[in-house]
Formats: structure tokens, C-alpha cells, sequence
């Protein structure tokens, strides 16, 4: 196999000169230049249409309830724009994306520290999430915005029809998604179900995000901390090799191709679209597709509950949005001002309610109950797995490599059925021993 760290690149090459902005002003009819008049912010946030809108109405509420002018821009192709304009050292005032990016954004000196006593309301962020905002130096370069667990969507129809409980084990879940595929749980005669979704692609990582949760289920880790405030790869632990080589045998490499969907380890998330077409019977995802599914399927065809445990337990990956203030920005009692708003009540509300997509999904703020404010029991189910049962990627460190080489790996020994799972997990940790060292974090 050749050397994986190709596919590693310093972040600052993905700047490309010229590129235009997507854009969209909120409240204030301003452009793109509005940043420039003190009290206008110009917020980032990586959103497609419909999570925009619901971005747009909550930046109109902060203006009218402060004054403070938004200049919002929904962007896409949001990290190649980023580093386009901090080549030219003129950064947004504020951005909302991925936690798991923090760690490459701050290494590049692209964030402000932030103190939480100076965020009015930060006090009612419990210590868990506003640790998921601490920097390699200690300090703080977010402030928590929204959080997420996966939980395990599953054709409640089909299930009941063919007399099976919910699984609770990996064999439990093994055993209804086979059920899926070989017993017509959609009534039509034809062997044309699936057992289980599965975004399997190397590209952007995905490979690593849905196979995160197995491996904590299975008792491994992909990097972890040391006493002397580095990192160390354990990827290639006995738990990992276990789990690694369950998922293998089971889901990629059985004489039953119909227990995950075709194509599974080329899939992404935007083309694995098999639970929502009404042919596949579990996906392992995030709640944002709650109200996709709803629309898709129906509320009453399928249900929400935590994911089955693994020999370890039933932790699932936790993510999330965090807020960002751009370095050298120079409008900091502006931005506290509308951090403050998005962690409020007021504003989690705001962000979790209305026609277009919620960009809240399981508030920050303590005084919430998920299940309430969205009036869905199933929100529950994932606030509970969040609090209860996750574990985030490590933010410190730049992840962006650590994962797209964790996708990269996994997505080869799944393809190749005659791999050897303990070789391919320790060249693994061997190249993410590389990525830890060429951010001076291996110890």
C-alpha cells in the first residue's frame, strides 16, 4: 500500500485566489463590505438554503433586539474561502462551523481566545462542552453553540411487521438489519430492501465519522492524550482490531451484500439516501435528518433510539457547531454581544424552531430540554445519548488529517475482504504518528 500521509496538506494551500463569496445580507440590507462600519458584524456560517433561512431569522432578531447590523453569508464552500481571505488577513468577524475544526483553525492563528466570563449566559454551558472549546495551550477559542449525538433511525414499520424488538447489542442489530434484506419487510415480493445505510467513503472523512462510534462501542480510541500535554496514536489497540475486524466480517466483506446498501464504501452522506427512498431499515446518523425522514417517510414509519451496544458500551460520536471570533477583528464588544444572544434562550429557541431547518440541535444552554422545545420525544432520545453516552473527536489538535487518514485506512481494509485488519490499523497509527508530529503534539 502506498504512503497514506500524501494525503495530508498544509492548510494554507487550500487558498485560491479570487474566489467569490456566497452570499446573503440579513436585517440590514448590507454587502459584503459592510464589515467595515463598526456596528456591522460580518458572520460566516456553512449552511445550504434552508439552514440559511433559519440562521437569517435568528441574526434579525439579534439585530432587533440590539442594533447591532449582521452581514451574513451562508457558505459553502466554506474552509477554501476561509483561507482565501486570511491570505489576504481580512477574516470574518465571526464564524459558526464544526467543533473538529477548531483545532486547525487556531493552529493557524486564524481565532481570538475567548474568556467564557466575558459571554453573558456562558455560565449556563456545563463544563463538558465548553471543554470541547480548549485549545493545545489551554485556552479557550469557541464558544459552544450546538451539539449532536448519532442514534440509531430505524424502520419502525418493518420491524414490527416482522415481530423483532429493538436491538440493543451489535448482534441484536446484526440480526434485524439480515431480517431486513432477506424477509420482505416492505411487503412486495422482491428481495430489494437493505439492512442498514452506511456512508462508507473516504472522501471527506466519512468512513471515520461513522465509524467513530464503533470503535468507541468497541473500547478504542484513535488518538488520546498524555500526562505531558501531547498526543499519542492507539489506534492499533486489541479493542480497535476487534472492532474493526467485527464491522469487516459482518457489514463489508459477508456472502450477504444486501446487509448494507450497494456502493456503501463509495457513499457520502448527500447520495446515501436509501432510508429516506423507503429501501434500507437503519441508519446511524446524526438528528439533523429527523425532519428530512419525517417528510420522506412519515413520522409514524420509523423511530429513534440510542445505538446498540458494543463490548465496551454505547457511547456514539458527539459533534457540533461552535462560535468563532476572527483574529485581529477589533469589534469584541459586538461579538460578545451576539454570542451571547446565540447561547441565550432567546436565541436556541429561535435556532431550534420554525419551518426551516433547526441549526440548534441539542442546545447549549442548560435551562433546555431538547424534547421540549422541539415538542418531539425522539429529541430526547438524542439529548440523553449526548449527555450520557458520547465522545467527541479530540478539537485540540488540527483533526481535519487524523480523520481523512482514519477514513482512509478503514475504507481499505473494508474494501480489500483479504486485508489483514491488524496490519492495516498499525499503518494506521504509524501515519497518524506522522500527522501528531508535524504538529510538534507526539509525545
Amino acid at each position: 500500500m502506498g504512503d497514506r500521509r500524501r494525503s495530508r496538506r498544509p492548510a494554507a494551500t487550500l487558498a485560491v485566489a479570487g474566489l467569490l463569496f456566497a452570499t446573503a445580507a440579513c436585517g440590514s440590507g448590507s454587502d459584503s463590505a459592510g464589515s467595515g462600519d463598526p456596528n456591522t458584524l460580518e458572520v460566516w456560517t456553512r449552511s445550504n438554503p434552508d439552514p440559511a433561512a433559519t440562521y437569517e431569522r435568528v441574526f434579525a432578531a439579534f439585530t432587533k433586539k440590539t442594533g447591532i447590523k449582521i452581514d451574513y453569508q451562508p457558505v459553502i464552500n466554506f474552509d477554501q474561502q476561509l483561507q482565501s481571505r486570511a491570505s489576504t488577513k481580512d477574516l470574518p468577524d465571526v464564524m459558526i462551523n464544526d467543533t473538529a475544526l477548531m483545532g486547525s483553525y487556531q493552529s493557524q492563528g486564524l481565532l481570538k481566545r475567548i474568556d467564557p466570563a466575558d459571554i453573558a449566559g456562558g455560565d449556563r454551558i456545563d463544563a463538558k462542552t465548553w471543554a470541547s472549546t480548549v485549545g493545545v495551550d489551554g485556552s479557550h477559542y469557541g464558544i459552544p453553540y450546538s451539539r449532536q449525538a448519532m442514534t440509531l433511525m430505524i424502520r419502525k414499520d418493518w420491524r414490527e411487521k416482522l415481530g423483532l424488538p429493538q436491538p440493543r447489542t451489535w448482534q441484536d442489530m446484526l440480526t434485524l438489519a439480515k431480517a431486513f434484506a432477506d424477509d420482505d419487510p416492505d411487503g412486495d415480493g422482491r428481495k430489494n430492501t437493505y439492512g442498514m445505510v452506511v456512508p462508507g467513503s473516504a472522501q471527506n472523512g466519512y468512513a471515520a465519522w461513522w465509524g467513530a462510534s464503533f470503535l468507541w462501542q468497541g473500547g478504542a480510541r484513535i488518538i488520546e492524550p498524555t500526562k505531558d500535554g501531547g498526543y499519542r496514536p492507539v489506534v492499533d489497540s486489541a479493542a480497535a482490531v476487534r472492532s474493526v475486524s467485527w464491522l469487516k466480517k459482518n457489514l463489508f466483506c459477508t456472502s450477504d451484500n444486501a446487509v448494507i446498501q450497494p456502493g456503501a464504501l463509495t457513499a457520502i452522506t448527500g447520495n446515501a439516501t436509501n432510508f429516506q427512498d423507503g429501501n434500507a431499515g437503519m441508519y446511524l446518523t446524526g438528528p439533523y435528518n429527523i425532519a428530512t425522514f419525517d417528510q420522506a417517510l412519515g413520522k409514524d414509519k420509523f423511530e429513534v433510539v440510542r445505538a446498540p451496544a458494543g463490548p465496551a458500551g454505547n457511547d456514539v460520536l458527539a459533534d457540533g457547531e461552535n462560535i468563532y471570533f476572527g483574529a485581529r477583528t477589533g469589534k469584541t464588544e459586538q461579538e460578545q454581544a451576539l454570542a451571547a444572544f446565540l447561547v441565550s434562550p432567546e436565541g436556541q429557541r429561535l435556532a431550534m424552531t420554525g419551518k426551516s431547518q433547526p441549526v440548534v440541535r441539542i442546545p447549549v444552554n442548560s435551562t433546555l430540554d431538547a424534547a421540549t422545545v422541539h415538542n418531539d420525544p425522539r429529541w430526547g432520545v438524542v439529548q440523553k445519548a449526548y449527555e450520557d453516552a458520547s465522545v467527541q473527536f479530540p478539537n485540540a489538535p488540527d483533526f481535519a488529517p487524523i480523520k481523512q487518514d482514519t477514513a482512509d485506512a478503514l475504507n481499505a481494509i473494508f474494501t480489500y475482504c483479504g486485508s489483514d485488519v491488524r496490519a492495516g490499523l498499525k499503518e494506521l497509527d504509524d501515519t497518524l504518528a506522522g500527522d501528531l508530529k508535524d504538529q510538534d503534539l507526539l509525545k
